[in-house]
């Protein structure tokens, strides 16, 4: 009997996440921007915090932050903006330079009598969707700035709350007080170092495209940035539009010597610098890193992969606090 109400308890468990992930999912256009300025406000709340310790009256802090804030979106928009549209206008051009060449390749196959269908394989390779899903890809920033108006207001609210968050939850729990603690201290250890070496990341790929002289530079460089932040396939993602870039100016010489750059950088920055910076501060296992990476890409589109490691992190904590799910912490922990 016992067993039967432990099985029935575990069903009604699963049932309830499933229509909780659901709705989730349907709600991903309200909840995106909510994480986003959740993710900002944690990270932002330290410096809010240190401001008013200096004596600097609360609007002003909330005002400088606010500045910051839109000079930072400002500075992304200047950036990318006009590359984006341009790239964009330019993706015809650059899908029948990109089929000529690989028609070319595959007739050099030839004379080494290495016969390949070309046809079957062009379709196969459709160049005209890779850069027109780079295109889209590209102007989807767009509708994440057009947010940023509503994620801003979200944040100066939530740090007007945070100096009286911490004392509601004393009186209401310890516990959750405990838990709040270590979810913003290892989300704030996490992304400000991920910060760090993203942005080492996306400077010295900036430095290498501009070396080779390829289009849109900045641009690719900015990317990079961001898809650092996508672990184990964001970087390898980053390369493939300014690879295809390179082969579309030049020819396949350069596309691999801008192969080589992206494998030297996310080899010393990605597997060599960032783990001896980072160490283990992460606790999860690489396992659950690419798999959460699935999980919240399917669940909340590309924000969802970028958030995947802080949101895996902070359901690790929340698991690890309630003793009936603490196993599960322990099972997604390195």
């Amino acid at each position: 009997m016992l067993e039967r109400k432990q099985v029935d308890y575990g069903m009604l468990v699963m049932a309830a996440v499933v229509i909780v992930l659901a709705g989730v999912k349907a709600a991903s256009v309200i909840v995106v921007p909510f994480l986003l300025a959740l993710f900002l406000a944690i990270i932002l709340a330290p410096l809010f915090l240190w401001l008013k310790k200096k004596g600097v009256p609360q609007g002003i802090a909330l005002l400088l932050i606010v500045i910051l804030l839109f000079g930072s979106i400002g500075t992304l928009v200047m950036l990318i903006g006009n590359s984006v549209q341009d790239f964009s206008h330019n993706v015809p051009l650059y899908e029948e330079k990109l089929r000529t060449d690989f028609r070319n390749l595959l007739t050099a196959l030839d004379g080494y009598n290495i016969k390949i269908p070309k046809e079957d394989i062009i379709s196969m390779f459709a160049t005209d969707s890779i850069m027109s899903y780079i295109a889209k890809t590209l102007k989807s920033l767009g509708g994440l700035l057009t947010n940023s108006l509503m994620i801003i207001v979200t944040v100066v609210f939530m740090l007007l709350e945070i100096s009286q968050f911490t004392k509601k939850l004393e009186r209401a729990n310890t516990k959750s007080l405990n838990s709040f603690v270590a979810i913003s201290d290892n989300i704030k250890h996490f992304i400000l170092l991920k910060s760090m070496t993203s942005a080492a990341t996306g400077i010295v790929i900036t430095i290498g495209l501009k070396f080779f002289d390829i289009h849109y530079a900045v641009l690719w460089g900015v990317i990079a940035f961001l898809l650092n932040f996508i672990p184990n396939i964001g970087s390898i993602i980053a390369a493939i539009p300014a690879v295809l870039m390179a082969m579309v100016q030049y020819d396949f010489g350069t596309a691999l010597a801008v192969t080589g750059l992206y494998v030297a950088v996310n080899v010393t920055i990605g597997s060599i610098l960032e783990p001896r910076i980072m160490g283990e501060g992460l606790g999860i296992s690489p396992l659950v890193v690419f798999l959460s990476l699935i999980f919240w890409g399917w669940l909340l589109g590309p924000v969802g992969m970028l958030l995947s490691v802080p949101l895996t992190i902070m359901v690790k904590i929340v698991l690890d606090a309630n003793d009936d799910t603490k196993w599960i912490s322990t099972l997604l922990g390195n």
